[in-house]
């Protein structure tokens, strides 16, 4: 990525013509600087801020619209690293699942401690999440000791799984899932270039059969989980995938998932990708990478969705919190930098505006309807963060 690039804030690229359309949602990771809350964004293609959400905490990692029009989000409302002694290679943000409606009110609130990188509303309103640093997550000695992969380390004899909880409206526990229990100690090695302390799991998604996807960053690969057996019923990527994050069932069908490509196994400079896969055969039937791959990597989190139009919506995480629209062809058609900047609660630093996730949604999308998305609403907000706060050419000074 060149200069000019990570110069610009806000839209600084749209093709109406080819573009999906559509509204985008990010939850910048921290505090707001201006309201001392955490907060999401909803922004139109042009860059306008149509909805604001303000959360009593600070977002865990990120929210979601529900067809209703509310938000859902994990909060972290307090150090979950402290109160439980963990290092924060023990990656984990959330403490309560939040649903707010349009206007920010809140509908309701449910304990999902020690949670992790992801979680579901279920259709019987339950709330299914990642949980880390769970005591029930340590693996027994023997059975450790049988696990492949990853690097030793003095001092650090333990080795945790993920696991996963459906909870109540009351934050009772109904449905849990002990990975380990589930899970090949061969199969499913760990990365050889990753401290043997945990591997963590940062996707949750529940496919049209009921089943639901899950995705070990740690074991470069995702997998399909039977429900409510919790029986591993098919593996997808290993070996092809590093790192992963977002895996999803499309409407045809077939699996995407964000490709990170930490330790990936070649020798050139590390790269991101967007692929897309055949559950039947495992085989890979469309990838977008940049045209200079190390221009688009991002090591950490990040994500994408397929729209209507085929189009793909991607969240490049590292580079400058960068959300960016290609065809399916792989041309450029929408570019936004994310603004904000926030300070990270659990992690001391200013200037901080990293994103998980952010999902775009069709202008039809249900929960549009009957909401005003003017954005005279937000006349303070968009005169600071707007199309009209920022320049959208860039000549570099020559020194």
């Amino acid at each position: 990525m060149n200069i000019a690039q990570t110069a610009l804030w806000g839209v600084t690229y749209y093709n109406p013509l080819k573009s999906s359309g559509g509204y985008t949602l990010f939850s910048p990771i921290g505090i707001s600087y201006t309201s001392g809350k955490g907060e999401a964004w909803l922004i139109d293609m042009e860059g306008h801020i149509v909805n604001r959400w303000q959360f009593p905490y600070q977002c865990g990692l990120y929210g979601y619209l529900l067809p209703n029009g509310h938000i859902v989000y994990a909060a972290q409302s307090e150090n979950v690293h402290q109160k439980y002694s963990l290092p924060f290679s023990f990656t984990g943000f959330g403490t309560e699942m939040v649903e707010q409606d349009w206007d920010g009110n809140v509908v309701r609130t449910i304990p999902i401690p020690r949670g992790s990188h992801d979680f579901l509303i279920m259709p019987n309103g339950n709330v299914m999440y990642i949980s880390y640093g769970d005591e029930k997550g340590i693996l027994p000695d023997e059975l450790a000791a049988k696990w492949k992969g990853g690097i030793p380390a003095e001092g650090k004899e333990k080795l945790y799984g993920d696991n996963i909880y459906e909870v109540d409206e009351d934050g009772k526990i109904v449905w849990e899932w002990i990975s380990y229990e589930h899970m090949d100690p061969e199969i499913d090695a760990m990365c050889p270039l990753e401290d043997r302390q945990q591997w963590h799991m940062n996707t949750l998604f529940r496919c049209r059969d009921g089943n639901i996807l899950v995705s070990p960053r740690h074991l470069n690969e995702f997998f399909k989980m039977e429900y409510p057996s919790g029986k591993i019923i098919a593996r997808y990527g290993r070996g092809r995938i590093f790192h992963q994050h977002d895996c999803k069932e499309l409407d045809n069908g077939n699996f995407l998932v964000f490709d990170n490509g930490s330790h990936r196994h070649n020798y050139g400079a590390p790269y991101s990708r967007v692929v897309e896969i055949d559950p039947n055969t495992d085989e890979e039937v469309w990838e977008y990478k940049a045209e200079v791959p190390s221009d688009f990597y991002s090591s950490l989190m990040a994500g994408a969705n397929r729209m209507p139009n085929g189009n793909t919506v991607i969240c490049d995480s590292c580079s400058n919190s960068r959300i960016f629209e290609v065809t399916y062809e792989g041309e450029l058609v929408w570019e936004y930098i994310v603004p904000l900047r926030v300070k990270q609660m659990e992690i001391s630093i200013d200037n901080f505006n990293l994103i998980f996730r952010a999902p775009r949604y069709p202008s039809d999308y249900p929960g549009f309807k009957g909401k005003d998305l003017d954005p005279a609403r937000f006349p303070w907000e968009n005169q600071m963060y707007g199309p009209a706060a920022f320049k959208k050419s860039f000549v570099p000074r020559i020194f």
